[in-house]
Order: C-alpha cells, then structure tokens, then sequence
C-alpha cells in the first residue's frame, strides 16, 4: 500500500480484514493525508479536508466501520452545510440541511430557480441510489461491466440525457445562465467539491456533490479533528496484523512480466533503502504521481493521457489560533466568501473558512481555529523567485478579508501560519502540491474518468483521481472498489 491517506488506509483495512497482509507505506510521520491534523501551542489544525459525508446509516463510512467492527466518530451536523457570502452582502445563502428548510431559502434567495433546482434533485435521487448499488466506474473489463449492469435500474436510465451535460448548460436550459447571483454561488460551490465551475463541472457528479448536504445524507463536522478517521483505520489494520510504516517513501515501483513485483522503500530517517515484494500494489497517490513511480514501465496511452490533463488546483491555507472573542455570534462552522464579482474564484477573492466549535477538541477553552483556503495556481509558487515574500503578502491580506467578518484584532491572535501548494507537496507528496484530484469535468468524471484499475494487472489506483472524486467519502467508497476487485481476482 502506497501512502496513508483516508483511502489509503482504509483499502488496507479493508483487505487485513479480508485476510490479507497487508503493509502500508507512508513518507509522512502522520497518517491521514490531506485530512490529517497538526499541533501547535495548544490548537488542533486541520490540514486540509474539515467536513465528512458518508456517516448516517447506509453511507460509505458507516459501511465500512461496521465491517471493520470500528465505532463510527462522535460528529455533529453541519447545519447550515454552508453559509455563502456573495460579493457586498452581509446576509448569506445558507445551505441547510434540512430539504423543505433549504427549498425555502433558495426560492427566497433566487426567484424563479425551482425547476432547475428540482431537476438537480431528480437526478441526485436517480445517481444517489445508482451509487449504493456499487457499481465499478469506469468499468475495465468483464467483471466490472457485470457490477456496473448489476447496478442499472430503469430510472438510472433517467440521467442518461445527461451524461454529456455541465451545470451551465442546465442553467441555460432554464434560462438562468445570466442569472449571476445563482450562478457565481454555483460557482463557489462546485469549485469546492470539483475544481472548476459550473460551465464546466460535468452535471450528473454537480447533482450529487450539491444534493448530498441535505437529509437524510448531510455533511458532519467530527469531534476531536479529522484525524479521528485515519486513527481508528490505522487501529484496525494492526488488529488485523497489518503493518502501517510512517516515515517510509516509497521511491519506485518495479515490474516483472507486466505486474507489479518489487516496490522500493528508503526509509527518510536513516536513507536506508530496500525493496519490497509485493502480489498487489494499491497506490493511494495522484495519477500524476503514480506515472512518476513507474517512470518508463508506464504504458504510453495512460501517460499520454496523463500529460493531457488540465492543471490541478492547489490551496493556499491560513491557520489561526484565536481567542473566542474573535468569533461572531451564531457562526456557522463552514462558511464561504466571494468578495468580488469580477475577479476569479481563488488567489484570495474567496475563502472557504472552518470554524471549530466549543469543545469540539480542536482549542483550548476560550478559545478556536480557523482554516481558511484559497484556490491558487501551483505553477506561480513552483516558479516565483521570492517565496517567502509571496508566502507573507497572501497570508496579510487573507487576514485582512477575515477580518471584515471575524473581530481579528492582534490582540485576539495567538498563532498564526500559512502553507502553500509547496507546503502540501513537501508534506503529503502529491504531485506540485495539488489538492482535491483531477476536476470533474465530462472528460474525467465517472464513466470517462481514470479508473481504480490501472492498465497494469495488479496495480490500483485510490484516492481523489479515480470515481467519485475527492472527499473522504469519496476515496473510500474508490478503497472499496479496489478491495472488490482484487477478491474478483484472486477468486478467479
């Protein structure tokens, strides 16, 4: 297993329950990946990922705690899911979790939007039940079209028209698409959960990324941090006798015979080196980086389509310390905020902001966190020739627009620090530091996206590249599929 990300780890889990042995190499000294936490004075910092889906009964995290004979984390609702602050307003659009509460406030908030927002219902409803059947997206071979025809019902057959559509060509069906309230809060949705906006987020994965924040699915907010998930997986594949090696890189994979035989390991405290044998490699890694650990082994159409794809976003994050004096009254956890409409989605136009809550764990008492990130593109940090200068300027002047909000008085500071895509590349290894996976563009999502079968038998891909994308949620529900497909093999 390459790297211990949410998906990661839970594949591993995953396949220690089912008897295998299982070793989990990761270069980091803490597991979780882009959802996993870190310390300072006192604070407990989320590092990336500060919501979760998939905990009420039936989601993927249940699902897999109740296999794994796990208890699932003590969270709360995220309710509102969201509150979003358009450009000059001090009102914001709240995405409740509650259906009636939420078709309440989009009628009140866009007037004359109901039909297109009941057909993103419609097609939620259609894509939510099609997924809990399992179904293998993309499917490669035999056993993954049986699994895909096994899922299909008649009103699967329903999206079908719209396989091939984004969210702005909806928003043109219905004459909204000039619309720029609705669409720039579309916008700043879909770019949290698919990297692009709405004329270009592939509109069967918009139906499920913006439906899934109501009941009775729902967004939660865990106790402790989110480093709650990747504890409790790590804890289950050593009760399993699997192995999980923090601090170990894994350098390059080896092919014998078009399989995966040898994986080679230095381990970063001593720069020892070995390799390791292996029946099966689950690479919890970017596709990006898993051409790089194959280097001239990868097969020429799957690198050709690699070097094809669009740039990936990274994040510039701000982490603050603060006193309880800085947080306004009723403040939601999960807040999102555009301050200009002519300006882009990211390098500090907008924020999407984390809040802990009263002893949720994450601040002493008196006490909070905020996270809050931007968009940015990975290239200017890879490139820029001043970057601690760079690094400060964007930290002053996020600090400056959380402050029109939050009471960010000096004197209400106690720590503060920021990372930027090379942070997140120096720390979790992701290819030029980019976060939340490919895009969901109708190129690459779902049945056109890459799939956790690689063309290499025996290699598999999880996380955030593969259906259904990014998320917790998400990467776990990419770890069960590999684990079915590796039983399929194995049972042949």
């Amino acid at each position: 297993m390459i790297g211990a990300g949410i998906g990661g780890l839970t594949s591993a889990a995953l396949l220690a329950k089912r008897g295998y042995q299982v070793k989990v190499f990761e270069q980091s000294m803490v597991p979780g990946g882009c959802a996993s936490t870190f310390r300072r004075r006192g604070f407990t910092f989320d590092v990336g990922a500060t919501q979760v889906a998939g905990l009420e009964p039936g989601g993927i995290h249940h699902q897999i705690f109740s296999e794994l004979d796990l208890e699932l984390p003590t969270a709360e609702h995220c309710d509102p899911a969201c509150a979003v602050f358009l450009p000059g307003e001090v009102t914001p659009v709240n995405v409740w979790r509650d259906p009636n509460r939420w078709q309440t406030e989009r009628q009140r908030q866009f007037p004359g939007s109901e039909p297109f927002w009941q057909k993103l219902n419609d097609l939620f409803s259609h894509s939510w039940q099609f997924q809990t059947r399992q179904p293998v997206l993309p499917p490669r071979n035999v056993w993954d079209s049986w699994q895909l025809t096994r899922a299909l019902r008649p009103d699967t057959l329903l999206t079908v028209p719209y396989t091939f559509s984004t969210v702005g060509q909806l928003l043109k069906g219905y004459g909204l698409y000039k619309n720029q309230r609705l669409k720039t809060f579309l916008d700043l949705q879909l770019k949290l959960y698919s990297q692009v906006g709405a004329d270009e987020t592939a509109l069967l994965y918009a139906a499920t990324a913006l439906g899934v924040s109501q009941a009775p699915q729902g967004l939660f907010h865990l106790q402790g941090s989110m480093q709650v998930l990747s504890n409790a997986l790590v804890k289950a594949i050593k009760r399993f006798d699997g192995q999980v090696f923090l601090g170990h890189c894994v350098e390059q994979i080896q092919l014998e015979n078009n399989c995966p035989r040898f994986v080679r390991i230095r381990q970063q405290k001593t720069d020892e080196t070995w390799l390791e044998t292996a029946d099966h490699v689950v690479a919890n890694v970017t596709v990006q980086n898993l051409t790089q650990l194959l280097g001239q082994q990868t097969p020429q159409g799957y690198q050709r389509r690699v070097d094809k794809l669009m740039p990936s976003s990274g994040a510039f994050v701000v982490y603050l310390g603060v006193e309880q004096a800085a947080i306004p009254e009723y403040c939601p956890p999960h807040l999102q905020f555009l301050y200009d409409y002519d300006g882009p989605i990211g390098e500090n136009n907008s924020l999407f902001v984390s809040v802990s809550r009263p002893e949720d764990g994450r601040a002493p008492n008196g006490k909070a966190t905020i996270v809050a990130s931007s968009f940015t593109d990975v290239q200017a940090w890879q490139q820029c020739n001043n970057y601690e200068a760079l690094k400060a300027e964007y930290e002053r002047e996020a600090i400056a627009k959380l402050n029109q909000f939050f009471n960010l008085d000096p004197r209400h500071i106690i720590h503060a620090e920021s990372a930027t895509p090379r942070t997140f590349q120096h720390y979790t290894a992701r290819h030029q530091g980019m976060v939340g996976g490919i895009g969901q563009r109708l190129s690459t999502f779902g049945p056109f996206g890459f799939a956790t079968r690689t063309p290499i038998p025996k290699l598999w891909l999880v996380g955030d590249c593969v259906h259904p994308g990014e998320g917790t949620a998400g990467v776990s529900y990419a770890a069960l599929t590999a684990v079915r497909q590796i039983e399929a093999m194995e049972n042949r």
